[in-house]
């Protein structure tokens, strides 16, 4: 997988529609890219919301041969509908989808890429990833892996602790299997793991019944930011002094603060930006205006946000 890094990724964007200006006056057929994503249902999804609206406006208003269209779905199964009535209406030359979650839409998608699509995936991976003609997306494995060696090396390789997870899909076993297989090798015991769908009131909920089960915790980690929030609140209110840290991912502005302010209970994080679907519509774009259609696999890294370099990940007027 070619990796990606952040400052990298801003980069592809920027080359990409360079790259479409050069090569705008090659291919003026019009083509219809489809844009298939979650609505912003949590913060990160407010975040790819945001992005795919202003690629869509800078690709259209710089070309006039392609036509973005941007659907967003608050359901799996809203956003399987969706694909059906976009490819029921056109004739889709590409789709940029980020799947609701990966297995209910993995059938969906291979049905569009049957009519001959272009088929570009971002974030959350399809349970077949031979369907995907392009897949952009962070390192989530690292995402785990990054934050629990730090975990683990903060409490000395011993503790009792909880985690969070998101809506089951294959970025999220990604991060899980990270951030296990590395306390697998420490005697820090994972007292619970279970789902609170990247929701913020869902894992304030799910963090009151870890306080009330269990009468002593170490630490947390909410695999999401929007999580973390609500675990922080639900300590806040416990009023429970035991927990050292409550880590979450993402890189959203407000952990990013809390980092910045070395606070703490969280005084790391790790990024995996939204904007990533920006470059992705950029470099599908790409191949309708004289460019080599974009193949393979392409991966951000997933430094550990930190005091030291927070402010090359703070971004205050950003939706996330």
């Amino acid at each position: 997988m070619t990796p990606i890094t952040k400052r990298a990724l801003g980069l592809v964007s920027a080359a990409s529609l360079i790259a479409l200006t050069a090569g705008a006056a090659v291919a003026q057929d019009k083509r219809t890219i489809a844009v298939s994503i979650p609505a912003a249902t949590h913060g990160w999804t407010g975040g790819v919301v945001y992005h795919a609206e202003q690629a869509e406006k800078e690709v259209e208003a710089a070309f006039p041969n392609i036509d973005v269209i941007v659907k967003t779905s608050p359901s799996a199964t809203a956003q399987v509908s969706a694909l059906e009535d976009l490819s029921a209406g056109q004739e889709l030359d590409a789709l940029v989808i980020l799947p609701f979650t990966s297995e209910e839409l993995t059938g969906p998608v291979e049905q569009v890429k049957a009519n001959g699509t272009f088929i570009a995936v971002v974030d959350r991976g399809l349970t077949d990833p031979s369907i995907q003609d392009m897949y952009v997306a962070g390192d989530n494995i690292a995402v785990g892996a990054n934050t629990a060696k730090w975990m683990a090396d903060k409490l000395g390789g011993e503790g009792k602790i909880v985690v969070l997870r998101g809506i089951p899909t294959v970025i999220d076993d990604e991060r899980i299997k990270g951030f296990t297989d590395v306390m697998e090798g420490t005697n820090i015991e994972i007292l619970d793991i279970q789902y609170a769908n990247w929701n913020q009131d869902e894992a304030f909920k799910l963090m009151q019944d870890y306080l009330a089960k269990y009468p002593h915790i170490d630490a947390v980690w909410a695999n999401d930011d929007d999580m973390l929030l609500g675990v922080l609140e639900a300590v806040k209110q416990s009023g429970r002094t035991d927990i050292k840290y409550a880590l979450g991912g993402n890189g959203m502005k407000d952990v990013v603060k809390m980092v910045m302010d070395e606070s703490p209970m969280t005084p790391v994080s790790t990024p995996y930006p939204p904007s990533m679907i920006k470059s992705a519509i950029y470099m599908v774009a790409g191949q309708f205006n004289g460019q080599a259609p974009m193949r393979g696999n392409f991966k951000l890294d997933a430094p550990l946000i930190t005091p030291e370099n927070a402010d090359q990940f703070w971004y205050p007027d950003s939706p996330f």
